[in-house]
């Protein structure tokens, strides 16, 4: 009898985590395409502010970087619309809020520095595109992710120091690129 109770506690656990491993592919199936959808937003978008500033030599072009999180969440939400409803979990939810705390980080830190402090702020944001792709990976379990953000948020970080001028916007089309082939490395894995 107490030996049947400990196999029914050892399935419980093993459907436990058969359920959170089929979580875990769902959101990463779900998130592929996201991953694609703002790296090549971040590769537009950075391309044409740097061809801007490069050639009028003005770097007030960089106030395009608030019109990026606009269309992002526009066609964000265009793409969740042909979701097949997802359930809600503890999981996605978190990876959601990362995701949510990098734009807000993000977004902050650019007004402060267009409007109140001028400051570089490609190390921090670079950094921080980095350091919210490799948590995702390490919450999804995933290391393509872990070590794609790694690559972006060190390696960029480390750029960031080394570039002065516009030319520091190339680190984040080097980073949408890196986001991008992410989507793309983890559709790959969940066909």
């Amino acid at each position: 009898m107490e030996q049947n109770k400990e196999m029914t506690a050892q399935e419980s656990l093993k459907l436990i985590s058969e359920t959170l491993n089929n979580s875990r592919k769902s959101i990463l199936r779900n998130h592929a395409k996201y991953y694609v959808l703002w790296g090549s937003l971040l590769t537009i978008f950075s391309l044409v502010i740097y061809l801007l500033w490069h050639s009028t030599g003005k770097a007030s072009w960089n106030l395009l970087w608030f019109a990026m999180p606009v269309f992002g969440y526009l066609f964000a939400w265009l793409l969740s619309k042909k979701d097949a409803a997802l359930p809600e979990s503890f999981v996605g939810n978190l990876t959601g809020k990362v995701w949510a705390l990098f734009g807000l980080f993000s977004v902050v830190l650019s007004a402060i520095a267009v409007f109140i402090v001028p400051m570089p702020i490609t190390f921090t944001i670079i950094l921080l595109l980095g350091l919210a792709e490799s948590i995702t990976g390490v919450i999804l379990k995933n290391w393509p992710v872990i070590v794609c953000g790694l690559i972006v948020g060190i390696g960029g970080a480390v750029a960031a120091t080394l570039l002065k001028t516009e030319a520091q916007l190339l680190l984040f089309t080097f980073g949408g690129i890196i986001l991008a082939a992410t989507g793309l490395i983890v559709k790959l894995q969940y066909k």
